[in-house]
């Protein structure tokens, strides 16, 4: 007796110590190693938006570029902050693991923020300062400055893509999946994830956006930077208790394996019976702690990749559960696709909504309002949403649907893609409200400051966080809850992928619709000055842009089919790995 309940006391998902031994789930992992990680990721993202937030108001007013370079600027920063977790990904994936990766990932950030401050704070790597109100009468940055300030932005950049995509992996690995208990807490944990941190994005964009702008960038960008050397120090102090997985090879290389074996075998027929085609045993993925997964009629091209032939060649022969993970990424390919666009709408809060806000009347007393700081309303709408979401909507939804989320996380997304519709209707609505208060007051030409609350635009922040609370979350989830499970932090980066597309996706629209627009003598919609510009345009565009894309998302998910629920697998592994250990004791107690 005592010796199975020492058995049930192991993780039975494969997860190890650093050394490689199998670890103890009363020792190791649960919420007492998540709070580390969790900590980690509130400093962290402080020190993010720390500098996200604000950066297109740097480069305005201190770099003196003008609208649309400057927001491209950061769109294309940001755009490679959420592409580089792929090569994190693999990097994890295939060779050093989650947490040496993210170890080593984390020195590189580190460097990339210190130079970040350097390059704010020494007069000789910034131009001189310049009060007027056209940026295009000021002294430009030299050749040198810019290196230097974005030489910092994109190594900054890389050390993200190796923490991105492996510390929210590691948070959820500290869950084995062959446990109903760990199960369970797993399904609420990326929802207090986000919760969690958000608090360092609405600190960040409160309190260290009022530094930047009102005491002082070396300060402002400072701050930061030692809370990242924090973050980094409480998830190294977490080490003693983290569950790990073994890296289990590129899944890439994986992928690859499959495409090339099927189209090897194109000619080759498929059998009628599944059980025809190549598999390993069950103790085989019993000892790794990995599932095996059935066939399934969806691609069935790829199933050639599984067809016994003779040759053994893993290029030529590929198991059935190599062939179904391939098909699981594959298949949240459109799924992928569908959230570009509105993660282009999100790129829209820390360029042109901040902008808007620095022509706005900024006082509430004697107190002068960041414009940035608005996007702290898009982090408490979204922290009151995730928490009304969970304690209230979910348990009602549940009653109807006896799905354990309340609704399916394509529906979730289905929500927050609506949200980005109404978003930007309203948005374009407030902007022409907007345009028309500086032809009363003939502040059109001049561009000066409108005599009209800053707190116009906070509609727009406030369901930005609403609709976030609905697709960035139930994103992140679905992509994570997809993937294989030894693909986790592959399909973790499709969430940041999509996101850096949708950033670029904003840099080329801003771009393409301010020269398309500037045409044949016409004034232009997005203009350095933006009483002049035609934003109310622009985001009318965006609604209509975001209609057509819910309408492709509603053809997507007609045709996806959900990862197979795997309970059974994990009952029949589970009861696979104890008789496996109680046999392996049995021969110890035998020997002695």
């Amino acid at each position: 007796m005592a010796v199975e309940e020492g058995i049930d006391d192991y993780t039975q998902d494969g997860t190890v110590d650093l050394k490689g031994n199998p670890v103890r789930r009363s020792k190791r992992g649960g919420w007492t190693a998540c709070s580390f990680v969790v900590v980690y990721e509130v400093f962290e993202r402080m020190a993010y938006y720390g500098i996200s937030s604000n950066l297109v108001l740097y480069l305005t007013r201190k770099l003196h570029q003008g609208t649309v370079k400057s927001a491209n600027n950061v769109t294309n920063w940001v755009g490679t902050i959420w592409i580089t977790p792929i090569l994190g990904a693999y990097v994890a994936d295939a060779y050093l693991g989650r947490y040496w990766t993210f170890v080593i990932a984390s020195i590189i950030y580190i460097s990339g923020m210190s130079l970040l401050t350097l390059s704010v704070s020494l007069p000789g790597l910034k131009p001189p300062t310049c009060h007027q109100a056209n940026v295009d009468d000021c002294k430009e940055a030299s050749t040198l400055q810019l290196a230097v300030f974005f030489c910092a932005l994109y190594t900054l950049a890389v050390g993200t893509g190796g923490t991105k995509p492996n510390i929210s992996t590691i948070g959820a690995d500290q869950f084995d999946d062959f446990h109903p208990k760990e199960k369970a807490q797993k399904l609420s944990f990326f929802n207090w994830w986000m919760f969690s941190i958000f608090f360092g994005t609405l600190f960040a964009k409160t309190v260290l956006v009022y530094i930047q702008d009102n005491v002082g960038w070396t300060l402002g960008y400072g701050l930061p930077t030692i809370g990242l050397v924090i973050s980094v120090l409480i998830f190294l102090a977490g080490t003693p208790f983290y569950r790990h997985k073994v890296p289990a090879g590129s899944p890439f290389r994986r992928m690859t394996m499959v495409i090339v074996a099927a189209i090897r075998k194109w000619k080759v027929p498929l059998p009628n019976d599944t059980k025809e085609l190549y598999e390993l045993d069950l103790e085989e993925y019993a000892r790794k702690g990995m599932f095996r997964i059935d066939s399934t009629p969806t691609l069935r091209f790829l199933n050639k990749a599984a067809v016994k032939i003779g040759s053994m060649d893993p290029w030529m022969l590929c198991s059935v559960t190599q062939v179904e993970e391939t098909k699981q990424m594959l298949r949240m390919i459109p799924i992928l696709i569908a959230t570009v666009v509105p993660s282009t709408m999100i790129a829209q809060i820390n360029t042109l909504f901040v902008k808007q806000g620095t022509t706005l009347d900024r006082h509430m007393g004697s107190f002068k309002i960041p414009p940035a700081s608005l996007a702290g309303f898009v982090t408490i709408s979204m922290l009151v949403c995730v928490v009304l979401y969970d304690r209230f909507f979910v348990p009602n939804m549940q009653k109807w649907t006896k799905n354990p989320r309340g609704i399916t996380l394509l529906q979730r997304m289905g929500i927050g893609l609506v949200f980005h519709i109404i978003i930007m209707i309203i948005a374009s609505l407030i902007e022409r409200h907007r345009l028309s208060v500086a032809r009363e007051h003939v502040l059109v030409e001049n561009g000066g400051p409108l005599p009209l609350t800053i707190f116009i635009l906070l509609p727009q922040f406030v369901l930005m966080g609403a609709a976030d609370a609905f697709l960035e979350v139930a994103k992140l989830e679905f992509f994570y809850d997809q993937a294989p499970e030894s693909m986790k932090s592959l399909g973790t980066s499709y969430s940041s992928t999509s996101l850096g597309i949708g950033n670029f996706l904003s840099s080329f629209l801003l771009s393409t619709v301010s020269h398309i627009t500037r045409k044949h003598g016409h004034q232009g919609w997005i203009l350095n000055n933006l009483n002049k510009s035609h934003l109310d345009y622009y985001y009318a565009f965006f609604a209509i842009l975001n209609f057509l894309n819910f309408i492709f998302f509603l053809v997507v998910i007609k045709f996806y089919v959900y990862k197979a629920e795997i309970s059974d697998s994990m009952h029949v592994l589970t009861e696979e790995l104890k008789v496996m250990r109680l046999k392996s004791s049995n021969q110890e107690e035998s020997r002695e």
